[in-house]
């Protein structure tokens, strides 16, 4: 059952999901993101020290533009975070957000609090070579009735998202999308 706080803010419905990968590239894909949309904050493997300066850019970037910044791990930041994702707290005052890569994941997670569920791989992705999709379809299968919102994650765009508009999706995330052009 999804946790009854105020949320602040509106649900984004574009988000960039951050990553090691994205190396330099990080910043300049989040100034092309619109006013409104939101940032999940992964970079996992970097150390404590790089994660919490990156993570300070990325929170100054985003109170200028006004972007939902949620952080992924069990450890605070700093400044500017709107929420949380993945392994979710047990009390967080803001969002909280988790993955579902099946139905049973997408009930856990509504179950623990959640308030969006990030569905994926929904098609072939570069974080995943080689990984099964679940296509539309089953994607929808697993947000359906879920009573929480639900982003389609994996290999996504804005053109891939319209031909999933009609199947109940809240929006979707990118992390390639988001990447200026070179």
């Amino acid at each position: 059952m999804p946790h009854r706080h105020p949320i602040r803010r509106a649900i984004p419905t574009l988000w960039l999901m951050t990553d090691e990968r994205m190396g330099d590239g990080l910043l300049a894909a989040i100034e092309v993101l619109p006013r409104g949309a939101g940032i999940v904050f992964r970079h996992h493997a970097t150390n404590r020290a790089e994660r919490r300066a990156l993570f300070e850019q990325v929170a100054r970037i985003a109170r200028r533009k006004r972007l939902v910044l949620v952080r992924a791990g069990p450890e605070r930041l700093g400044r500017g975070e709107a929420g949380v994702h993945g392994d979710l707290p047990r009390v967080h005052p803001g969002l909280r957000t988790s993955p579902a890569h099946s139905r049973a994941q997408a009930v856990t997670a509504r179950r623990a609090g959640a308030d969006i569920v990030f569905v994926s791989p929904v098609h072939p992705t570069r974080s995943h070579p080689g990984a099964r999709s679940l296509g539309a379809l089953r994607a929808a299968a697993i947000a359906r009735g879920l009573g929480l919102k639900t982003i389609a994650l994996g290999g996504m765009d804005s053109r891939r998202f319209g031909r999933l508009r009609g199947l109940g999706f809240h929006g979707w995330a990118a992390i390639d999308a988001w990447r200026p052009i070179s």
